[in-house]
């Protein structure tokens, strides 16, 4: 690779610490990220209900690359590179494109750029049981939202994997959360402050009860290279992730009555779903360039709630709307300042190991062989 030794710049990163500058802007560089670590990915492109009829299609743009996602005449989706076979521009949708690696699953779609992608089925089995109790292929699209953010995509998922930022940045997140929670998480569950943890344990213990009590699931997955799932509470006498704790859907999948939680799933570091009772919020980080970084949000509910009656979008979006605009303009100004020629990588604190372990996964990615 011209003008950047990717040898030099792996083997010269401190642990512990964050990268060195040209990861974080190098074009050079995110080429290198393109074919060793973003096309080995699947990548949440959407939800079927967004292409409900035959025709019906959406654009998914990814590391420079655009892709049709279309309902064909037999009712199955398909995914296709938007590059005309014969003259290489970009066209209408039509058959006959090249094909793009694609798979649904509990009406989630995933794309890969990868000619053998690694296997989705099997990357998230332990939380299907997850995705079917909550209702997710049965639902459809109350809002969407997109955020394309002048960051380059590692600084949008370090500053998403914390929470040590949470209290002083994001007081609207931390007003329907257990205090105990925010306090214990700092880089993920129960790798905060002693103290909070203990008395988290205790909070999260008994709300489990409850809940087991209900029949609802609860089970905590183990999180291995940024993909797991976890279930939670969220504060007490809050019935679901909104402004006041109310309703603001009708209850979802196999749920009968609310029983406070929030069900978290990471796919992968890109890609999130985060389910309450009465609906749920896909998050995707989508890399575009070097510098820009797509953020995109879909509120989802139940197929037979009535906007304007059941729910109303701006209700159902509230919380993460205003988190992910605050995000934004965080990673925004974390890019300005690594941009600077006085940027130097500096330690991650103890609250940040989940940061850590991002790291450690991306730079053996990227020492992989081709």
């Amino acid at each position: 690779m011209p003008g950047v030794n990717i040898q030099d710049l792996v083997g010269g990163h401190v642990a512990g610490h964050t990268l060195q500058q040209p990861f974080y802007c190098d074009p050079d560089v995110f080429s290198l990220d393109r074919e060793r670590v973003l096309d080995r990915l699947w990548h949440l492109a959407g939800h079927v209900s967004r292409i409900p009829a035959a025709g019906d299609y959406f654009l998914f743009r990814i590391c420079g690359e655009e892709i049709i996602i279309v309902r064909g005449r037999d009712g199955n989706i398909h995914a296709h590179y938007n590059v005309c076979r014969h003259r290489g521009s970009r066209v209408c949708p039509d058959y006959g494109l090249h094909a793009c690696r694609i798979k649904v699953l509990d009406g989630l779609i995933f794309v890969s750029l990868a000619g053998e992608p690694a296997g989705l089925d099997e990357m998230i089995r332990d939380c299907r049981n997850y995705l079917s109790f909550h209702g997710i292929e049965n639902a459809k699209i109350a809002r969407r939202l997109e955020l394309p953010t002048r960051a380059n995509w590692k600084l949008v998922v370090e500053n998403f994997i914390e929470c040590y930022h949470c209290i002083p940045a994001h007081p609207e997140y931390c007003s329907v959360h257990s205090e105990l929670k925010l306090l214990a998480a700092g880089a993920g569950v129960g790798t905060g402050p002693e103290a909070a943890c203990l008395d988290y344990a205790v909070e999260l213990n008994a709300w489990k009860k409850q809940v087991e009590a209900l029949g609802h699931p609860c089970q905590e997955g183990e999180f291995d290279h940024g993909a797991g799932m976890v279930r939670m509470p969220i504060k007490e006498g809050f019935l679901t992730e909104s402004q006041d704790g109310r309703p603001v859907s009708t209850l979802m999948g196999k749920f009968r009555e609310y029983d406070g939680g929030v069900t978290y799933v990471a796919f992968n570091y890109l890609n999130y779903l985060l389910a309450s009772n009465d609906h749920a919020v896909i998050l995707r980080f989508t890399p575009i360039s070097e510098l820009v970084t797509d953020v995109e949000a879909i509120w989802l509910v139940d197929a037979d709630a009535r906007e304007g009656v059941d729910y109303v979008p701006e209700r159902v979006s509230w919380v993460w709307d205003v988190t992910l605009k605050q995000d934004a303009v965080i990673t925004e100004n974390n890019q300005a300042g690594i941009l600077s020629s006085h940027y130097q990588p500096g330690p991650y604190s103890e609250q940040e190991v989940m940061n850590c372990e991002f790291t450690r996964w991306y730079l053996d990615k990227l020492s992989e062989p081709a």
